[in-house]
């Protein structure tokens, strides 16, 4: 599908682009190359509780290890943790800062003879524009929901961020870590970059035990004094321990809901348990869809040029 641009109002003479006049709550960098949530800053935590205990292993553990290990062993202990660390911030670069699936917004709400037969009036609607429509999903009947702010019957899967002001496909949360939403277009890259910072955890945790080992070893001394002559791999083996319950328990709960086809959003909105969740296809399907399909391209060009409407507020960007 051709990425499309809002359509330009015809009242307006200024010309600026799509990512200047958006009306959600994004922030955009490099021209609109680069899209965040509102709430980006989290972003620079997340990097800081990456970097800092990287900086660590690398200067106290992993430095040291190179003097106890004879051959390359010793540098490629080095090697393989920068070189993941670098894999998982680039993993999560790729996840707050692409279009995680906005939903283009309507200039006008949908005209009312071409909303079918089966539909529930809301109670802040009129009979002609209801609430909800039925669509059939692989032959389960599947309610969509008409978003006012966007103007549009949001499609299967689909739900409006209140953090972003924005309707996302396949929304799965919106993540306060990463600032950004998890929707279609960017799941498959927050899964990889959880799963790895787990793997990451457990390479650190395991090596501070090595060192610590390696003192044990060779002074000849009880475990608790060998902990006193490295506290930086005892501060990292406290720190990616609990890291673990967190990234380790996400990594595992998203391995469930990836093998049932189910978003976090789904989870504990609605219990497919009492009745047929119509997207799942099977544990095999369900993990070639989320790993192997191809990604579809982003629907707004954000770069386009449109006309100002008159008395929008223009976003800046970076």
């Amino acid at each position: 599908m051709n990425a499309v641009a809002p359509p330009e109002s015809q009242g307006a003479a200024e010309v600026v682009r799509t990512y200047q006049a958006w009306p959600g709550k994004n922030k955009f960098c490099l021209g609109g190359r680069l899209i965040f949530g509102p709430d980006v800053r989290s972003l620079f935590l997340t990097l800081f509780l990456i970097l800092a205990p990287a900086a660590i292993f690398c200067v106290f553990v992993a430095r040291k290890l190179m003097d106890e290990f004879s051959g390359n062993w010793g540098i490629s202990i080095l090697v393989v943790f920068i070189v993941f660390t670098v894999y998982v911030l680039v993993l999560l670069l790729l996840t707050s800062a692409r279009d995680p699936g906005i939903i283009p917004r309507n200039a006008h709400p949908p005209a009312p003879e071409n909303l079918g037969a089966n539909v529930e009036p809301g109670p802040n609607q009129t009979a002609s524009l209801p609430r909800t429509k039925d669509v059939v999903i692989n032959g389960v009947t599947v309610k969509v929901k008409y978003c006012e702010t966007c103007m549009l019957y949001r499609p299967p899967r689909s739900s409006h961020c209140s953090i972003c002001n924005n309707c996302v496909e396949r929304f799965d949360h919106h993540c306060p870590w990463l600032g950004q939403c998890i929707g279609l277009r960017n799941y498959r890259f927050f899964f990889m970059f959880v799963f790895s910072a787990t793997l990451l955890c457990l390479y650190g945790h395991g090596f501070c035990w090595v060192y610590v080992r390696r003192i044990m070893d060779s002074e000849k001394t009880s475990i608790w004094k060998a902990m006193t002559k490295t506290p930086a791999s005892v501060a990292l083996m406290v720190y990616s321990f609990l890291a673990l319950w967190f990234v380790g328990g996400l990594s595992v709960f998203h391995l469930y809901l990836i093998s049932v086809n189910q978003s976090t959003y789904e989870k504990f909105r609605y219990h497919y348990s009492m009745r047929t969740n119509p997207f799942n296809k099977g544990i095999v399907q369900n993990f070639i869809e989320v790993f192997c399909s191809s990604i579809p391209e982003s629907k707004i060009n954000f770069r386009a040029k449109v006309q100002k409407k008159s008395g929008a507020t223009l976003n800046g960007g970076c």
